[in-house]
């Protein structure tokens, strides 16, 4: 085989379209039948044709290992063109590889005059509280042979876009949810396929986060109140001649089925009125259409390409029973709590109204349960066409349930015409965890699910409540574990920028991003520690985790703001004391009445007020600034000392006794060494005067069991993570959860709730556990001076409770792997799979009761004859290939 150049990729994805990045960036793979396997240098094409005969730019053999994140450096790109990509490389062995399968990407408009003609139209019966969708079309004619045709296109609002009655795409809930007064995404189709004689250029608009309701209070029209969209459909022809159809007044306008869509209430569709007719490229009754305005004052300055996976329907789920309850309610059980809409076939009489609402639970009497919704309806209904068998799936809204209650269906209630279409950002997954406890496992199954439900185009931190915001302390906290189960760098990518434009002019950052809240007095402005600290610590741990020195760049300016802002709040410049927190929300030691854990607001914030002045410095080492560096390194540790000065006794102890407190302090490493030991001896000693159960609330959670597994204390963080009992993590799993829950008793063991008014079903933020499950029961851990799994650190930690833990991580280099089990002769295996281009340095030392054998270690040597060995024995650096080794109890 030799070595082999395979999934090359730009900007994180493959075949992008439309995008507006003038200097992509590509990496590859590399596979090799050798051990211990570098790159040494590498060669890229890029090209206007798949034969490879007009290029663009050819880089040469270039000397360099670097196979990620490599920028293209050829002429300028031009907008409205597809070039093609490919690779090959030379390794270390002076082995070169054969170029690499071809793939592309696509340039869309690059500035306003890309747009040149086309303009935001809206049906000129639109207005503020037009409930209706309408139907924009555009009829036209080409003639000649059709070489490719793209349609570049976007909305205010939400869109669905036919050619000649077909979808253009499966993409769904387009243009996403970006900063609208700031950012606008467009979308790119390639519709050659679509494009006949005679042709008519459909576009349905729905509310979506533009104009439609958003949180509790229900802001209607934020960003505008008028729906539009924006299209330019470009066509080139065989004989290199092109020509464009572009949105101006000439569309014509008409209602569409969708009598009412959004977000949190649902849809109600009347199929009375036959989309298909609407679509069809010969208009029919031209009475029904009017005419079509130009919406004034959107500039296409604003305009930026697709910069994530898009929302799809990405798999499907079938119910498991049919639910009589005592009441009398018809419910299907779809047996997940998932972020669906659900399609139905029926064949009914015209105007039969069927009727589906959604619920994520049933209350203890086992009666259909919405009170956690709020004011959220989650009701779709579906008015009749009665033209036979008729199949139906909304098309502006998503709902987060497992329970549907169907009314007004015709006779008995047959499951097998329900189907849940699964929606959420079509992430990759990359991560896999694995052991020997089944509830472990479903534990993992509930967080990945849990970043379903919650990745719908932005983090949030619910998918069913008249909520689902992109708030910022929950995707902070979950950053990490994201990172592990899925490929999420686009998708932080595109969210910090939203986080940059939207913050404010004093460097405070929004509690939610996109911020919803600067229309609301009572929250405008809030910037509340750990949650604004999300401009900080998601760019970290984005770079961290991919090696991506452009997040860090983009967002340096911002995380600077965010901690000169901290440093100007404070009673001084080293506390930062006063304004509004969230506190260690949801904390278990609350006072009555408060969803604030007993961590005082002003101790949390001063702890990430140094947290991030720390992340702040490493962020301007990386960027190579070093005198920024050492002036918040100097802040880091100045705050660290007032912090100490307040916080911490004459005797080293703290001040403030609860859990969080401790976690923070040592997480976040502001005590002196002499002081760590004693605050983690204390932070065991909280705990176990609390029955060895926890009390930390979303701030102290997410770093716990980390302390306790760092400061010779894995055995109480074991015992916390694996208890069956309230509150812990394993206690929703015995409860029948399928996500995570907002509370640690969402439910509680009488079937009662938590209570009506904040009690998510699936509210990721608890399932950061995730993190420290990949990282010291697996034990793979990226390694800061080459991030992005570059270097990676292999330090998996053992405990009685588990014979075998497996996890997998697919990094930008291939696949990366670990495994641990036990074995009947008390021996114990050790299989490690690291992919060409990467350093593994593999850590025995927490393999308590085990030793790396001489045998063992000449085996090693003979698979691999560059491996070193520490003197300690503990330590073992690989290069690229698969190790099994065999460690022998002591």
């Amino acid at each position: 085989m030799g070595i082999v150049v395979y999934d090359v990729r730009t900007e994180y994805r493959r075949r992008p379209m439309g995008i507006t990045q003038t200097n992509p960036r590509f990496s590859w793979k590399i596979e090799s039948d050798m051990c211990r396997t570098y790159q040494a240098s590498y060669r890229i094409q890029v090209a206007l044709d798949q034969e490879f005969t007009k290029i663009v730019w050819d880089s040469g053999m270039t000397n360099s290992d670097k196979s990620v994140h490599v920028p293209y450096n050829g002429e300028n790109l031009k907008p409205d063109t597809r070039y093609f990509v490919r690779v090959k490389v030379v390794d270390n062995y002076g082995r070169e590889s054969d170029w690499s399968e071809f793939e592309y990407f696509h340039v869309g408009p690059l500035s306003d005059e890309d747009w040149s003609g086309a303009e935001f139209i809206t049906a000129d019966f639109e207005s503020p509280d037009q409930k209706v969708s309408p139907i924009l079309r555009k009829d036209f004619e080409v003639h000649g042979a059709v070489k490719r045709a793209m349609l570049y296109i976007t909305s205010l609002g939400l869109y669905e876009a036919y050619l000649n009655g077909e979808r253009v795409s499966d993409w769904v809930l387009t243009p996403g949810w970006t900063s609208y007064h700031h950012r606008l995404q467009f979308q790119a189709f390639d519709v050659t396929g679509l494009v006949t004689d005679h042709n008519c250029l459909c576009v349905m608009l729905g509310d979506g986060w533009y104009r439609g309701p958003l949180t509790w209070k229900r802001f209607k029209n934020l960003y505008g109140d008028r729906r539009a969209v924006l299209a330019l459909l470009s066509i080139e022809h065989d004989d290199g001649s092109r020509e464009v159809v572009v949105s101006d007044e000439t569309w014509r306008a008409t209602r569409g089925p969708v009598l009412s869509s959004g977000l949190y209430d649902g849809e109600v569709y009347d199929a009375t009125i036959s989309l298909t007719s609407l679509l069809a490229p010969h208009m029919g009754d031209h009475t029904q259409w009017s005419t079509t305005t130009i919406v004034p004052g959107i500039s296409k300055s604003i305009l930026v390409g697709q910069e994530n996976e898009p929302c799809r329907v990405v798999e499907y789920v079938h119910p498991i029973r049919f639910i009589k309850t005592p009441s009398g309610d018809e419910v299907i059980d779809f047996g997940q709590n998932m972020v669906v809409w659900v399609e139905f076939r029926i064949e009914a009489p015209a105007g039969t109204k069927i009727e589906l609402e959604h619920a994520e639970v049933l209350d203890k009497n086992g009666e259909f349960y919405t009170g956690n919704l709020r004011t959220a309806q989650q009701r779709d209904i579906y008015i009749c066409s009665g033209h036979g068998e008729e199949t139906y799936s909304p098309h502006f809204t998503f709902h987060g349930f497992r329970y549907v209650r169907v009314k007004g269906w015709p006779g008995d209630l047959d499951i097998t015409k329900f189907v849940g279409c699964v929606v959420h950002t079509d992430l990759e997954r990359t991560g896999d965890f694995r052991c020997s406890d089944e509830d472990v496992n479903r534990l993992q199954h509930n967080i990945v699910w849990g970043q379903k439900g919650n990745f719908v185009d932005v983090p949030t931190d619910c998918p069913q409540r008249d909520e689902r915001l992109g708030w910022t302390g929950d995707a902070q906290v979950f950053a990490s574990t994201a990172a592990f189960n899925m490929n999420v760098a686009p998708f932080f990518q595109k969210w910090l920028r939203d986080l940059k434009v939207d913050q404010y002019v004093d460097g405070g950052v929004p509690p939610v991003i996109p911020d919803v809240f600067f229309g609301d007095p009572e929250r405008q402005h809030q910037s509340s520690s750990a949650w604004a600290d999300a401009a900080v610590i998601c760019p970290w741990t984005m770079y961290l985790y991919y090696g991506d020195l452009r997040f860090l760049e983009e967002q340096y300016d911002s995380m600077k703001r965010l901690v000169e802002y901290m440093r100007s709040q404070g009673s001084s410049e080293y506390l930062f004391d006063t304004g509004f927190h969230f506190g260690d929300w949801l904390g278990l030691d609350s006072p009555p009445g408060s969803y604030k854990g007993a961590t005082p607001d002003e101790y949390v914030a001063t702890a990430f007020y140094a947290f991030s002045s720390n992340l702040t410095s490493r962020t301007a080492t990386a960027l190579g600034r070093d005198d920024e560096a050492r002036e918040y390194y100097e802040l880091y540790q100045r705050v660290s000392q007032a912090f100490r000065d307040r916080y911490v006794t004459q005797e080293g102890r703290l001040a403030v006794q609860t859990q969080t407190a401790h976690v923070l302090a040592l997480h976040f490493d502001l005590l002196l060494p002499h002081q760590r030991q004693t605050c983690a001896n204390e932070l065991v000693r909280l705990i176990r005067e609390n029955g060895y159960k926890l009390t930390t609330g979303f701030v102290g959670t997410p770093y716990l069991c980390h302390v306790l597994s760092n400061y010779g204390f894995h055995d109480v963080a074991c015992r916390l993570f694996f208890s069956r009992e309230f509150p812990s993590w394993l206690y929703e799993v015995a409860m029948g959860a399928t996500t995570i829950w907002e509370h640690w008793d969402s439910l509680k063991p009488d079937g009662t709730f938590w209570s009506d008014d904040m009690n998510s079903f699936n509210h990721y933020a608890y399932g950061s556990i995730g993190d420290w499950m990949y990282r010291v029961l697996g034990g793979i851990n990226p390694v800061e001076e080459k991030p992005g799994f570059r270097k990676v650190l292999l330090r998996p930690r053992l405990t009685d409770r588990l014979g075998f833990v497996h996890v997998s991580l697919m990094t930008q280099y291939g696949e990366l792997a670990v495994e641990w089990r036990r074995h009947s002769d008390r021996t114990l295996g050790v299989s490690l799979s690291i992919p060409v281009n990467v350093d593994a340095e593999l850590d025995l030392k927490h393999f308590d009761g085990y030793q790396l054998g001489r045998t063992e270690y000449e085996k090693l040597l003979v698979v691999d004859p560059h491996v070193k060995v520490s003197e300690s024995g503990h330590k073992v650096c690989l290069g690229s290939g698969k190790y099994h080794l065999v460690l022998q109890p002591i």
